[in-house]
C-alpha cells in the first residue's frame, strides 16, 4: 500500500521533499492482464530530472496515495519517464488504470543505480524474474547502447507463464541480435509455447561466459535472487561482482520513515541496488 504525502508549500524557495511534481500521462500500454507501462511528461513543461538505470520514483495517484516504482526505460534526455506497474494494491490499481491526459505526481529519482563501470571490459550476465525485468530494462538498454565497452552479454529472463512476459516485442528484437544471447523461460506453459520451461536457475548451467571475469545483475523475487546468487558464486563469479536490486515497502524515499529498513541499511537510501557481498548474510535470515 502507498502513503499519501502532505500538501506542503515550498519553504524558502525550495521544494519540500514530500511535494510531488505534476506529470501528465502520455500513453498507457498493457503488458499483461495486470501490468501496464505508462509514459509520463511534466505537466507544466518543467525539465525531467536526470536519472540512472536502477533508480526509482515515488508516483502519486492524487486522492489515493503514492508508491515506489522503478524507472523502466533508459531513454536519452529529455525523454519522457517510463514506469511499468503491476496492479497489486489500492495505489497500483489506480496507477494501472490511468488514461492519457491524466495527471499524476512524481517525486524522484531516488536510490543507487546499477553500476556499469565494473563491467567494462568484462562479460555481463543479466538475470530477471517476473516484474524484475522492469528495473533491468534500462540497464540492458545502456549496455546495448555502449556495446563496444563490454565483452559477451547474456540475459536470462523468466516468468510464470508466456502470458506474463513483459516487453514481448522488445524481447523478440533482443533475441534477434547477434551481439546478445537471451534465454527466456516460463514456469509453466501449454502446447503453444515452444520455448524453455523451468525456473530461471535451471538455465544457469547453459551460460556461455567466463565466470571468473563476469559481472552479474539480478532482479526478481527475493528467493530467486538468493538462489541465483549462490549458484553463480559456486560457478566462479566473485561475490563483489554480483549486483541485485531489492524491493521493500518504501513510503518516504528519503530514509525517514523506516519502512524499508533491511537490517542496518535503508533500501531507499542505500539501495535499491546492492552488491551481493554486502547483503549475503542478511538475505539468509528469514523475516529481515
Amino acid at each position: 500500500m502507498g502513503s499519501s504525502p502532505a500538501a506542503v508549500a515550498p519553504v524558502g524557495g525550495a521544494r519540500h521533499p514530500y511535494a510531488p511534481t505534476p506529470y501528465r500521462v502520455l500513453s498507457r500500454v498493457s503488458e499483461t492482464a495486470d501490468t501496464v507501462t505508462i509514459t509520463l511528461a511534466p505537466a507544466g513543461g518543467a525539465p525531467i530530472d536526470a536519472h540512472r538505470p536502477g533508480q526509482f520514483n515515488m508516483v502519486y495517484a492524487f486522492g489515493v496515495g503514492e508508491v515506489a516504482v522503478s524507472i523502466s526505460d533508459g531513454g536519452r534526455f529529455p525523454a519522457p519517464l517510463v514506469h511499468t506497474v503491476r496492479s497489486v494494491g489500492k495505489v497500483t490499481h489506480a496507477l494501472a488504470g490511468v488514461v492519457p491526459g491524466q495527471v499524476l505526481g512524481v517525486r524522484g529519482p531516488y536510490g543507487r543505480p546499477w553500476p556499469t563501470e565494473p563491467a567494462e571490459g568484462r562479460d555481463v550476465l543479466v538475470v530477471g524474474g517476473g516484474l524484475g525485468l522492469a528495473p533491468l530494462r534500462p540497464l540492458l538498454q545502456e549496455l546495448l547502447a555502449h556495446r563496444e565497452r563490454f565483452g559477451r552479454v547474456e540475459v536470462i529472463y523468466g516468468a510464470r507463464s508466456p502470458k506474463d512476459l513483459l516487453y514481448y516485442p522488445e524481447i523478440q528484437s533482443w533475441r534477434q541480435r547477434t551481439d546478445l544471447r537471451m534465454q527466456v523461460t516460463v514456469d509453466a506453459a501449454g502446447r503453444d509455447w515452444y520455448g524453455d520451461v523451468g525456473l530461471v536457475t535451471a538455465r544457469l548451467a547453459d551460460v556461455r561466459l567466463d565466470m571468473a571475469r563476469t559481472v552479474a545483475y539480478l532482479c526478481g523475487p527475493e528467493i530467486m535472487m538468493r538462489t541465483t546468487a549462490r549458484d553463480l558464486v559456486d560457478r566462479g563469479i566473485p561475490e563483489e561482482a554480483i549486483w541485485l536490486s531489492l524491493e521493500r515497502n518504501m513510503k518516504c524515499a528519503i530514509a525517514q520513515c523506516g519502512h524499508c529498513q533491511f537490517g542496518p541499511v535503508f533500501v531507499c537510501r542505500d539501495g535499491p541496488v546492492f552488491a551481493y557481498r554486502d547483503l549475503r548474510r542478511l538475505l539468509a535470515v528469514r523475516e529481515v
